[in-house]
């Protein structure tokens, strides 16, 4: 399979984590792609270079306003003096203020969700890599529909947590969203099935209104795990886009056969909708050694994941998301992809 990759996603190189209130070990860090990297390398797979889009397509899903931010707001932090080295929020305007404020402090919480996504030096440049690198992965399988062709975008940092105006968890750009729509130029319908650990609440919200776009996501039960406010089964869409959206959380530590019974029901819905591409927003972090702990899926459970998801025979693009334990990063996606070949050869 032809793999994507940009050294430029490595400038985005975050120093701080900070879960349930204590200071951790940062988990989504460039390490990352070098594990994947290895593990594809060894597998034999195609690099292809990345191709730069241009801003347009990032602007066709993010607003002007918090492009802007996310470009200007480390130099800005600095020049102003303040004293960490990378930006974060200490302030947020919860779900009872929405006003835009002026100063820096407050312009930071407007525009993320969380203390997940520090900005550094690199964040921007790293941010727009991942989106470029997901864009050439879409345009390799959209060059032929006919071919069904698939094509991986090694990505990071992630992107389905990011909303169209707010950065949160570990994520800046929404890649896949970014991709999606810039099919849509050539397509009428896609869809994105997200299989990632953590529901993908960034990917919902960004096309919770719409219909030519079906979300789907598979992922640990979010009543007491990231990213808590959404992921429920009744978000359903809305608007225009209700029936549209597709949630199928899985209690905690479900592991192999739980999760491939709820992809049967995913597959189903995609089949009904009959989308002319299909998107993988691909975590690996529902891995059971994963340490951000959810669910169980084994190494070798990604590899029939990954067939399951081939059998629908639709063009498909794979955008990395999350997966952490980056022992096994390699491992497990060379699982995921031989899967995958395992069907579509």
């Amino acid at each position: 399979m032809k793999v994507v990759f940009s050294p430029d996603q490595e400038k985005h190189h975050p120093k701080t984590f900070i879960q349930s209130g204590s200071f951790k070990e940062p988990q989504e860090v460039p390490g990352r792609a070098t594990a994947l990297h290895s593990g594809l390398k060894e597998a034999g797979h195609e690099f292809v270079e990345v191709k730069d889009f241009g801003p347009k397509p990032r602007a066709a899903i993010h607003i002007p306003g918090y492009l802007k931010f996310l470009e200007t707001i480390h130099d800005r932090w600095t020049e102003a003096g303040l004293e960490s080295k990378e930006v974060l929020p200490n302030v947020h305007p919860g779900r009872h203020m929405s006003s835009m404020p002026k100063g820096l402090a407050g312009e930071v919480g407007y525009y993320t969700a969380d203390l997940a996504a520090p900005i550094g030096a690199g964040t921007w440049e790293g941010a727009v890599a991942a989106s470029n690198v997901a864009l050439t992965a879409a345009e390799i399988v959209l060059e032929d529909l006919t071919a069904r062709k698939a094509a991986y975008g090694l990505c990071r940092p992630p992107g389905h947590h990011a909303y169209a105006d707010m950065a949160g968890g570990f994520c800046f750009l929404n890649n896949t969203a970014i991709a999606a729509q810039y099919a849509l130029n050539k397509v009428n319908r896609v869809a994105i099935l997200d299989v990632d650990v953590h529901h993908g609440n960034g990917t919902q919200g960004i096309f919770y209104k719409r219909s030519d776009v079906f979300t789907l996501s598979l992922h640990c039960d979010p009543s007491d795990f990231y990213p808590f406010f959404a992921g429920y089964e009744h978000e359903r869409g809305e608007g225009p886009g209700e029936g549209y959206n597709l949630n199928l959380p899985l209690p905690p530590e479900s592991g192999d056969d739980p999760f491939l019974v709820r992809l049967d029901e995913a597959k189903a819905a995609i089949q009904a909708y009959a989308p002319d591409v299909l998107f993988i927003a691909l975590g690996l972090d529902a891995f059971e050694g994963d340490p951000l702990v959810g669910l169980k899926v084994t190494t070798e459970g990604f590899g029939k994941i990954a067939a399951s998801i081939a059998s629908l025979q639709l063009p498909t693009v794979l955008v990395q998301e999350g997966g952490y334990n980056r022992d096994y990063l390699g491992a497990n996606i060379a699982s995921f992809l031989a899967g995958f070949e395992s069907v579509r050869r």
